[in-house]
């Protein structure tokens, strides 16, 4: 598959390797004869083809994000490619100072400013706001159909239990706006003391922005105060940022429990770490 990408695109490949924490596509970083380094993406279906195409057409020019250099619309064996533009710098740390994490804060305000567009129709980014209740419930209880394999009985009905309680008590979604819904410091490119941009667009939504700071809280922001205060100031300049300290246990404890079906799908045994991550989030999360 991967020869005929290379051959859809006409390139010219020095060397090239699989990228690492790409868990939804399979990712190859490619340096061509000429000394360039660009990306070769191959989403995981035809709907995150579709979705990731619809996010560039969309994020140009207000946002910053790779530029997309080509794009194929793949065939019977494969659901599409995409040719992407190297953004400089490395994934984001938590090593990083405060000026870093005001800018972490403008790149999400203004993705989230994004509004559905009036004038375009979609057939790969869903509009879930009208709805989004619904929509976080059937995310639950579909991962909850592979959690009940790996949970023990009480505390899968202690997990469903607390989700419902928890749901009731959320404040009104703020939105709709653009969602990233896998905003994480893989995703965020840093050089030096700048964010070079944005990339994986392939689980995009309109929606709520609450559940967006999930997994960047998760994995950046919890980790120094400095950080966080100074990410809250830099989407404050952009946006209004919602209360998070009312929305983020609802949607740590989901994405915990998600988590853990996510890796039932996709293999325990090659996620164990991540499984084993998740579990004793979601038994803490439960005490």
């Amino acid at each position: 598959m991967v020869d005929e990408v290379i051959r859809q695109f006409g390139l010219k490949t020095h060397s090239m390797y699989e990228v690492e924490d790409s868990y939804s596509s399979t990712v190859y970083r490619c340096t061509l004869s000429r000394g360039e380094n660009v990306f070769l993406k191959i989403p995981y279906s035809k709907l995150k083809f579709q979705r990731e195409l619809e996010a560039y057409e969309i994020l140009k020019g207000r946002v910053s994000i790779p530029e997309l250099l080509d794009y194929w619309h793949g065939d019977d064996e494969c659901p599409g490619a995409f040719l992407i533009s190297e953004l400089k710098g490395s994934p984001l740390t938590t090593k990083v100072s405060p000026t870093i994490a005001f800018q972490v804060g403008v790149l999400q305000a203004e993705m989230h400013n994004i509004r559905p567009p009036a004038d375009n129709v979609l057939t790969g980014i869903q509009n879930e706001f009208p709805n989004w209740s619904d929509f976080v419930e059937k995310q639950f209880y579909s991962f909850a159909e592979d959690v009940k394999d790996v949970l023990e009985h009480h505390v899968n009905k202690q997990a469903i239990e607390k989700f419902e309680k928890m749901k009731n008590q959320l404040p009104a979604p703020d939105g709709p706006s653009f969602v990233h819904m896998d905003f994480r410091p893989a995703n965020i490119i840093v050089d030096g003391d700048k964010v070079s941009g944005l990339i994986d667009f392939e689980s995009v939504r309109f929606g709520s922005t609450e559940m967006d700071f999930t997994k960047l809280y998760r994995d950046f922001l919890r980790f120094d105060p400095a950080l966080y205060s100074s990410f809250k100031e830099g989407y404050n300049t952009i946006r209004p940022l919602i209360d998070l300290d009312i929305v983020l246990p609802f949607y740590q404890f989901t994405d915990a429990f998600n988590s853990i079906g996510w890796c039932q799908r996709r293999g325990i045994e090659k996620n164990a770490l991540f499984l084993e991550e998740n579990l004793v989030r979601l038994k803490g999360f439960l005490k």
